[in-house]
């Protein structure tokens, strides 16, 4: 049991590295010999005004006041000393909403003196930052914030959330996509992997038309990237000079590249004369209907 508990605490310091670098240094307890740590007013206590994050979800909150009606307040909160008995929020809204939903007076903090307003703007994207239910966007959005608003580079925002330049870089390149398919995986239609897969895609319609392609027929990650791949090819190709095939081997290539492309069995013909057919099969009106639009993109 104390290894599990000895566990679940590493796991947590490792995922609010960020946020400890930000707030440990100057931060002072308010203790007293009963418990260890004071307790302030709740009522004294204004929220972050620089807090990201405006949605709170409602049944979380309640899960959230059952329990410290039960346990009480296991992690104090952070605050800023606004002079006169007044407090600001820097950390810990969540613990703060759901202390007010479980009736509680006062709630034990943490108070620092030495913040700035840029800091607690710092503190409250890297706290936010730290929630586990974050899609990906809000995840780049977030770092985002971070580079333009605190001024850091990707690689000081590296240090300070404990994360790779690459992982950063990847979650900014999703800014990238068009609104249509961010919202997409802001709803969890789709995952991180097939974004950056779409990622790939030479132009934005090619992304939307296959970004519904992926709606449609459930196409994984590994078959986006397929299908990428061979569009971007086949793009290309147009200016290249007619080849002549000569081979079986072609011909075989060339029906799995026709396959790859319409994500259909597709069949390919030819006797020795070189006379034959390419038959796209299709199963639904639906299906008929992407297979037309990819002929219509191919066109265009």
């Amino acid at each position: 049991m104390a290894d599990k508990k000895d566990n679940k605490k590493n796991k947590k310091s490792g995922l609010g590295r960020g946020l400890d670098v930000l707030i440990n240094t100057g931060e002072t307890p308010l203790r007293n010999k009963a418990t260890h740590q004071n307790e302030i007013a709740i009522d004294s206590i204004e929220v972050n005004p620089f807090q990201p994050r405006k949605d709170f979800d409602e049944t979380a909150l309640q899960e959230l006041a059952d329990s410290i009606k039960e346990l009480g307040v296991i992690q104090a909160i952070s605050v800023k000393d606004m002079g006169n008995g007044k407090y600001q929020l820097i950390s810990g809204e969540r613990r703060l909403r759901a202390s007010k939903m479980a009736g509680l007076k006062k709630i034990p903090a943490y108070i620092r003196t030495d913040v700035t307003d840029q800091s607690m703007l710092e503190m409250a994207l890297v706290e936010n930052i730290q929630r586990e239910d974050l899609n990906a966007i809000e995840v780049a959005q977030t770092y985002q914030q971070l580079i333009d608003e605190c001024h850091m580079t990707q690689e000081q925002l590296s240090t300070r959330i404990g994360k790779s330049r690459s992982a950063i870089a990847n979650f900014l390149r999703l800014l990238n996509l068009p609104p249509k398919i961010q919202t997409g995986i802001r709803d969890e239609k789709i995952s991180m992997g097939h974004a950056r897969a779409l990622l790939g895609a030479k132009d934005e319609e090619t992304m939307l038309m296959i970004y519904d392609q992926i709606l449609k027929y459930d196409f994984t990650v590994r078959k986006v990237e397929e299908v990428i791949k061979e569009y971007n090819g086949g793009k290309s190709e147009k200016k290249e000079k007619k080849k002549v095939l000569a081979t079986n081997e072609d011909y075989a290539l060339l029906q799995k590249s026709l396959s790859s492309c319409f994500a259909t069995d597709v069949e390919l013909k030819r006797n020795q004369k070189g006379k034959g057919k390419i038959v796209i099969p299709f199963k639904n009106d639906n299906e008929f209907e992407r297979i037309i639009a990819i002929f219509d993109k191919l066109n265009s």
